[in-house]
């Protein structure tokens, strides 16, 4: 689960982590008053789960109170698109309004999971405030990396590592190396699986900000915090994968055109592997799980009519825990509520698939039925073909 930037830096805060003096506001009333209250200059920044915010314009210094003003103006209600929005953008419904810090030196400094070693991984760059990956494909020299051991923990050596390859001496490198110390507390305390300070700026007396901050909870680990699992924002999230989330469903949206629904998670790969290779292209990642009951499954069809890109609906299901009967009369009941006006096209084998199947053809809803995946995938993608020719 993503934080905002300010729920960030409300967290590490907590950390006695330097953040500059902000607030947030929602209403255009709110900002200019918040800008007044912390004088000029004052950064405005948009608040979305999406990084490159300046180079869109949703991050802008205001020297004045009238810039002040068309900055918030702007900024708020607009639509923010960058290269992790994707193309629909995201609407910004509230903005960071912060107090303007003396900047010496920008820095970078995040602590992520390495999968690949099974340690935490703190990583630094003397190029703050730049495109990390930009960084590391044209100066990887510029990047330095410590892994730590979850087991044993941080240790001095991992601080004076990282410190001292960041060029820091004196009275920066030991403020440094107390604000690492703090950080790494608070990814483990509260089960991170990112935390990023883009820039880190030290300040002209030497001491160090967080002018900007990411954080991303695992999800898995929310029920052993209530109070980061109570900051969680559906406003950012897709509207259809909320929908699928309060129902239980695995649901991702994608960009293509043929909805797909199953049961496994490899399963789903698979299937939309085939989609792909005949042609055609997913619009979702669908696993209603194994355990799913006929509401579920209406849910589930429900939720792939609801999407307006979704020309065409592959079901494929391979019958255990979840029976084919009940997936039969899942869709049977889906489509007669809501109407059926796409091409359906279902695979399914396993538990009661005989009874599933006769549920289907006794419906009397134009459904097309597929002997293997093979064929599933086959029929989809001359539906997807002539879709395209019209």
């Amino acid at each position: 689960m993503k934080l905002h930037e300010y729920q960030a830096k409300e967290l590490f805060g907590r950390y006695d982590l330097p953040v500059p003096e902000g607030q947030v506001a929602e209403t255009e009333e709110d900002g200019l008053r918040i800008a007044e209250k912390l004088g000029c200059p004052v950064a405005v920044k948009a608040q979305v789960h999406a990084g490159g915010r300046g180079k869109a314009g949703g991050v802008r210094l205001a020297r004045s109170q009238e810039e002040a003003r068309e900055a918030v103006q702007t900024i708020l209600g607009m639509t923010l698109q960058t290269a992790q929005t994707g193309g629909q953008g995201k609407i910004v419904r509230k903005i960071l309004l912060e107090k303007g810090v003396d900047i010496e030196h920008e820095y970078y400094l995040s602590i992520l999971p390495d999968r690949a070693t099974a340690s935490l991984m703190i990583i630094g760059s003397t190029e703050g405030g730049m495109n990390i990956e930009e960084v590391a494909a044209t100066t990887p020299e510029k990047i330095i990396r410590v892994r730590v051991n979850p087991l044993t923990g941080l240790q001095p050596f991992h601080l004076r590592r990282m410190a001292f390859g960041l060029g820091l001496t004196g009275d920066p490198f030991k403020k440094f190396c107390v604000l690492l110390s703090n950080l790494y507390r608070a990814v483990t305390e509260n089960d991170l699986l990112l935390a990023e300070i883009n820039p880190l700026a030290r300040t002209s007396d030497g001491a160090f900000v967080l002018l900007d901050a990411k954080a991303e909870v695992d999800s898995s680990a929310l029920f052993r915090h209530k109070d980061l699992a109570a900051l969680h924002d559906s406003g950012e999230e897709d509207p259809l994968e909320a929908e699928a989330k309060k129902y239980g469903l695995n649901y991702i949206r994608l960009d293509g055109t043929i909805g797909n629904m199953v049961n496994g998670a490899g399963l789903a790969m698979a299937t939309m592997d085939m989609i792909k290779q005949a042609g055609a292209e997913p619009a979702n990642f669908l696993d209603v799980g194994g355990g799913a009951d006929a509401e579920m499954i209406e849910n589930g069809f429900r939720i792939l009519l609801s999407d307006p890109k979704v020309e065409a609906i592959l079901i494929n299901i391979f019958g255990g825990i979840l029976r084919c009967d009940v997936l039969a009369t899942g869709v049977v009941e889906a489509a007669r509520k809501i109407g059926l006006s796409l091409p359906v096209v279902v695979r399914m084998e396993g538990t009661n698939v005989e009874e599933g199947r006769k549920i289907l053809a006794d419906s009397g809803l134009d459904l097309i039925s597929a002997t293997d995946l093979q064929d599933a995938a086959e029929k989809i993608g001359k539906i997807a073909t002539a879709a395209a020719a019209h």
